[in-house]
């Protein structure tokens, strides 16, 4: 290959004007109601006889999420990686066991369980979901093996019924990080029921959010979402009298934040459907890009956080990392990377973990690239970032 960039054609150059297209922070939409529901709380607290206690906004929340989501209890939490480490408390994980997680996940579905001393187990992904896959599970499971740890990726559910099969077998629970999906649908109904629990975000960049961060556990086990209720709140048990019964953290949703989570719940679903049109008008536009391997499951159902493309590197003599600089730089488009692999983390160069048996996550890893897709993106926009790719694509192979 040649050292230095060859420029577009001077009919690429003139077809289309350029400009930039971000990877926005903001995944969802923030409106006036989600602005007055959050001011309503902070007047009121500044009143002489106010406060930011007792949160009754935070039980609306949970319940209005458990409906929502398709299950029975919700437990409302100031971020995902919380959820997940109280998941992790209530299982008792600790040194000696193994936690079998994902490598195309973010840093926390496998630091939950390092952070308890647990050795990560990273089992494959589906080559076209890219979700975690059972049938590698199964060949990871140990005797140390405490629990299970899936990733609704990108959106798009995971194989609930294959991991439903090895908790029958095996006994092992498993904890979804659903992170990525609330809104997400399997047959038609949430996903907030599947396995013990499900962890949520409602961090600022997805579908929808809590002034930033947040978080939840879903769950249709009573006994483990009351245990989960009272870890977050230092161990309380509330009743006729106050009892601490474990030792748990402060792990809470602050008032505001449940009543922005309110008014952003009662849009997401109009949110989901405007992100589900953009990305089957992105599939159709990039369908005869043959080195471009389209996200799967884009259809009703799907919780379209990502739009998670691939650059297909055995159709092209290029990397990604050309691929995306070529875009940024001549086309001004952004995109995102979800996710390196979780070993490849500074952080887990020296933690008790096992990668290996791995070959679709260490390809995927190495294709992956979030094209920035969003409710407020136009038809046109779309169209824009479908061009630029295919520019993109032809220009780099004439290198």
């Amino acid at each position: 290959m040649n050292a230095t960039r060859q420029q577009p054609t001077d009919s690429a150059k003139t077809a289309v004007a350029k400009r930039p297209v971000p990877f926005l922070a903001l995944g969802g939409v923030w409106e006036q109601d989600d602005i007055d529901a959050a001011t309503k709380v902070m007047q009121a607290a500044a009143r002489p006889d106010g406060n930011f206690f007792p949160l009754p906004e935070e039980k609306d929340f949970q319940n209005a999420l458990a409906r929502h989501e398709g299950c029975k209890h919700a437990v409302v939490v100031n971020s995902c990686g919380t959820a997940l480490d109280l998941c992790m408390m209530a299982l008792g994980i600790h040194a000696g066991d193994e936690v079998i997680v994902p490598g195309l996940t973010f840093v926390c579905t496998a630091g939950a369980a390092v952070a308890r001393s647990a050795k990560a187990v990273f089992a494959d992904i589906d080559p076209v979901t890219l979700c975690l896959s059972p049938s590698s599970v199964e060949k990871k499971i140990s005797p140390r093996t405490k629990a299970i740890i899936p990733v609704h990726f990108s959106g798009l559910a995971a194989d609930i019924e294959g991991f439903d099969n090895i908790t029958k077998r095996h006994g092992i629970p498993v904890i979804y990080d659903a992170a990525h999906a609330v809104g997400t649908r399997h047959k038609g109904k949430g996903i907030g029921g599947a396995g013990l629990a499900a962890c949520y975000s409602f961090q600022s960049n997805k579908n929808m959010t809590t002034l930033g961060e947040g978080g939840a556990i879903t769950s249709d086990n009573a006994e483990f979402a009351e245990k989960v209720r009272g870890l977050k709140t230092f161990g309380y048990v509330y009743g006729p009298q106050l009892r601490v019964t474990q030792i748990g953290f402060n792990y809470r949703m602050t008032k505001p934040q449940a009543a922005t989570g309110m008014t952003q719940l009662a849009k997401i679903d109009r949110v989901i459907a405007a992100r589900l049109a953009r990305f089957q008008q992105m599939n159709r536009a990039l369908e005869d890009v043959a080195e471009i391997i389209r996200p799967a499951g884009i259809t009703e159902g799907h919780g379209c956080h990502l739009y998670v493309a691939r650059l297909d590197t055995s159709r092209v003599r290029f990397a990604r990392a050309d691929f995306l600089k070529h875009l940024k730089d001549v086309w001004q488009i952004a995109c995102g990377n979800h996710y390196p692999a979780v070993w490849s983390w500074e952080a887990f160069q020296n933690v008790n973990c096992d990668k290996s048996d791995t070959p679709v996550t260490h390809k995927a890893v190495e294709q992956v690239m979030s094209l920035p897709l969003f409710p407020s993106t136009t038809d046109e926009g779309v169209a824009y970032i479908a061009h630029a790719i295919k520019e993109t694509i032809a220009a780099l192979k004439k290198e």
